[in-house]
């Protein structure tokens, strides 16, 4: 089979841009693997793992699964990773491993906007990162690697006093609200400066202000404020 490759009780069906496991895959080689490499497809259902109830380590990394994602019952499973998919809803998801993988112990999420960090968001921070890990850690407590970083005694701690409000829940813009903002993108340049023909020099206001958070200083800083 073209793109297959087994080494032992590992199986690797990799880049090969299918929307599905295929059956003959699960058929072969599914009462064997215990690794299955799925990664750079383009992956939207899990259907056909099934056939794979031995698995012990899955990667998923870089295809298109989102919150539908449904994985079938996999006891063993101790490693999973689905770093660059389109996962959003991080409860649904962690409810789900919760039930179908109990002996989860390694979780790699990056690269979703489940998983708030810069590698999606520039708006997100190392706290927005902190409260997802101790989330995480509060809905799979047996987890000991999360994000390719190892769990700390720390984290399992805080996860156990305060993990359960850690949710972060951003109500979604209405259709009304993203018309607005597409007919009204702000611009702290004036009018007068917006047209490309026009070459006069212009000063600008911004609303916003930098308060130096990793920055070199304090240059920034307003008049009003030293």
């Amino acid at each position: 089979m073209a793109g297959l490759m087994v080494s032992g009780t590992q199986v690797s069906y990799t880049g090969q841009d299918c929307r599905e496991i295929p059956e003959h895959l699960g058929r072969d080689c599914g009462h064997f693997a215990k690794r299955l490499d799925l990664s750079f497809n383009l992956l939207r259902s899990l259907e056909g793992l099934r056939a794979f109830r031995s698995l012990e380590e899955l990667i998923l990394d870089n295809n298109l699964l989102g919150d539908d994602l449904v994985l079938p019952g996999l006891p063993r499973l101790h490693t999973l990773t689905l770093n660059k998919n389109r996962i959003t809803d991080l409860e649904y998801l962690l409810d789900h491993l919760a039930e179908v993988t109990p002996a989860l112990e390694y979780l790699s999420l990056l690269g979703n906007v489940a998983c708030p960090n810069e590698l999606v968001s520039l708006e997100k921070d190392e706290e927005d990162y902190k409260r997802y890990r101790c989330f995480v850690l509060h809905k799979l407590p047996q987890l000991k690697f999360l994000d390719a970083q190892k769990v700390t005694r720390e984290e399992r701690e805080e996860a156990l006093l305060r993990g359960a409000f850690m949710k972060v829940v951003k109500p979604k813009p209405s259709i009304v609200d993203a018309d607005a903002s597409q007919e009204h993108r702000y611009t702290p340049l004036p009018s007068a400066s917006r047209e490309l023909t026009s070459h006069r020099g212009v000063l600008g206001k911004c609303r916003y202000v930098y308060y130096g958070k990793n920055s070199e200083g304090n240059r920034f800083i307003r008049d009003d404020q030293l």
